[in-house]
């Protein structure tokens, strides 16, 4: 058992190395063609505000060097082939988005297909209290909220994808303790994927992930938080994915709160995003991204505090006291003036 063990985490080693070389390998070369056929983001003086046009297809790198690991390290299942179809379809939609911005109807549809796609491969939310029906109708409404997400978060240098990597080490976490796997490799080889495209991610960033990373990101972390186990001491520990995604989807709700309290449509555009406050509170964009990061960590840390609770009543105070002190966070950012600034 003991020799068994030491072979598994000297597989999920190898994967985490090898996928960050392909990463720092991989980046260069995609920046070097968004560059030349001219797939970059512009600065426009509202919400895009860095200093010069940068690369698109980030996440096109992310997803090369985590596919590449998974053929040279690990058996297809059915499972893995999912997230990998699913995720293929969602890079192509951010690509095509990318180049020419899509309307949100067809970015949604094309969405609820790939996340269609992975269901029909038998990744689902999978409580046994639950109704087969209800489950599913759970796991869609997760994974889209999963996929915009990252979406939204991403709109800053290194934001995004230093918030999934930090995710992504909490659900290898799950997966060593729980002893899955494929759930390992999965988490360690993105964790290592992203730390790779990082070099070129954070500020001042040559390349940003795009809709096709960001939205490859919320699929995939959604995906591999449905497939760990939560609930061997206490059934509430059902809701550690919340926490352990907990940046992202606070951002989610907090950006929509803001905008239907505005009066403004939730899919407009607009600098409510608690990171945006944070820089006008006088926080640097690095400060910003550590932050947001530390953040991250502990939450999934609480995550795993509300796995390992001896009883449901533990398990929901962690989760009570986290609710609260991002209630408050809000609350003190939202005084924050982000009128245009002359």
């Amino acid at each position: 058992m003991q020799m068994l063990r030491i072979g598994f985490l000297s597989e999920c080693f190898f994967s985490f190395i090898l996928a960050i070389g392909l990463s720092l390998y991989l980046t260069p070369i995609v920046i070097e063609a968004a560059l030349k056929y001219d797939i970059v983001d512009r600065p426009d003086g509202k919400l895009k505000n860095h200093d010069r046009p940068t690369a698109y297809l980030g996440g096109l790198a992310v997803y090369l060097a985590f596919l590449f690991t998974l053929a040279l390290t690990f058996d297809f299942s059915s499972d893995v082939l999912g997230i990998l179809l699913a995720g293929s379809m969602l890079v192509m939609l951010g690509v095509i988005d990318d180049l020419r911005p899509l309307g949100p109807g067809l970015k949604l549809l094309g969405q609820a297909v790939a996340v269609l796609v992975l269901m029909r491969a038998g990744l689902y939310i999978k409580i046994a209290v639950l109704p087969p029906g209800i489950a599913l109708v759970l796991t869609f409404f997760w994974l889209m909220a999963t996929i915009n997400a990252f979406n939204i978060i991403d709109i800053m240098d290194g934001l995004a994808s230093g918030v999934a990597c930090i995710a992504s080490a909490v659900l290898f976490i799950v997966a060593v303790i729980n002893r899955q796997t494929m759930m390992s490799i999965l988490t360690v080889s993105l964790c290592g994927a992203l730390i790779g495209f990082l070099r070129y991610n954070k500020r001042p960033a040559r390349i940003y992930l795009g809709d096709a990373g960001s939205m490859l990101l919320g699929l995939t972390l959604g995906a591999l938080a449905m497939m760990g186990h939560y609930s061997e001491r206490n059934p509430v520990g059902y809701f550690a994915p919340l926490l352990i995604l907990g940046v992202p989807l606070f951002d989610t709700a907090y950006v929509m709160f803001l905008r239907w309290r505005k009066g403004i449509p939730v899919i407009q555009g607009s600098p409510d995003h608690f990171a945006l406050r944070l820089r006008r509170a006088g926080c640097s964009v690095r400060a910003t991204v550590l932050l947001s990061s530390g953040a991250g960590c502990l939450l999934g840390m609480l995550g795993l505090a509300c796995m390992f609770a001896k009883s449901s009543g533990a398990a929901i105070a962690i989760i009570g006291a986290a609710v609260v002190a991002l209630v408050v966070f809000g609350m003190r950012l939202a005084r924050i003036d982000m009128a245009p600034q002359e």
